[in-house]
């Protein structure tokens, strides 16, 4: 397309050679997406139903489950329909509501990993104040703060993205509708979202990173004063997971930033990382790390 106009459908091509790799392509991607709901469906409910396990910090960790289902959840069923039909055509009503709510569960995770630290700075630094604080009524508002704050905010992003018009192609390749194959192919209206793009990553982004940071410059601080080995290890323990899954997301997140616009196949697999793999390794590391986790979910199985 050599003018400018608004497009009505896109089309994805997320895979060269896919003819030949369709049917393991396919399996890969059914296989991840099961795994992924199974244990995260697990986590859930292991948590609702012991009630030892009805804490702050456990219901975060539900939160973080129920985000990393929807991350799966938005663009793994749209892809293995695609693949197994062979329709690569999407409406610009399904790319844009897609992007929506993969742009949603990005933000409330952003703002729920902040949540955590938070959870883990006020147990380790002001563990008298902890059931104060974080009662259960101001748990139940924090849980429907980061829901409210991330539905409002995308709202804003993803109006200023219908803004933008193509004058070069309506190809995506990718395996959903990101926001940088949209503007890969986009020539006019990006000036805006440019303004409200770097607002959001400032807003969810910068001070996210910078809260979660001091915290945890408090919370090292307080455990390397602990005169017990043995505090200092639990303490540490306590943190580790959630650390984990941190440098995981925004190192994820970062290195998919800094890839040049040209990097399709990088894009790709970072891509894949991100939204498929990360939620479902996400519940696995804090089962593995959190032994009251491991003990419930292994009485749930017997």
């Amino acid at each position: 397309m050599t003018n400018e106009t608004f497009i009505k459908y896109f089309y994805i091509l997320p895979f060269s050679g896919e003819t030949r790799s369709k049917p393991f392509i396919t399996a890969f991607f059914f296989l991840i997406y099961v795994v992924g709901v199974l244990i995260n469906s697990s986590i859930i409910t292991v948590i609702c139903l012991e009630v030892q396990l009805h804490k702050p910090m456990y219901l975060f960790i539900c939160n973080l489950s129920i985000v990393d289902i929807f991350y799966t959840s938005v663009t793994v069923p749209k892809l293995l329909h695609m693949l197994l039909s062979g329709n690569h055509l999407v409406s610009s009503a399904q790319c844009y509501t897609q992007f929506y709510f993969f742009f949603t569960v990005s933000v409330a995770e952003e703002i729920l990993l902040f949540v955590m630290a938070y959870d883990r700075y006020v147990a380790i630094c002001k563990p008298l104040h902890y059931i104060r604080i974080l009662s259960r009524r101001n748990c139940s508002l924090i849980t429907v703060g980061i829901w409210v704050i991330a539905v409002f905010s995308t709202l804003l992003y993803v109006t200023s993205v219908l803004y933008m018009t193509s004058c070069h192609s309506n190809l995506i390749h990718q395996f959903f509708c990101d926001i940088k194959s949209l503007t890969r192919i986009s020539c006019t209206g990006s000036g805006i979202f440019l303004i409200i793009t770097g607002i959001d990553i400032f807003i969810f982004g910068g001070i996210p990173v910078t809260c979660t940071f001091i915290s945890y410059f408090k919370i090292f601080k307080v455990i390397f004063k602990m005169k017990s080995r043995e505090s200092r290890g639990k303490a540490f323990s306590t943190c580790s997971s959630h650390l984990t899954v941190i440098f995981i997301f925004y190192g994820t997140s970062i290195t998919d930033y800094l890839i040049p616009n040209q990097s399709d196949v990088l894009d790709l697999i970072f891509n894949i990382i991100f939204s498929t793999l990360i939620p479902m390794t996400n519940p696995i590391i804090y089962s593995l790390q959190n032994s009251n986790v491991k003990m419930a979910m292994v009485g749930l199985i017997k």
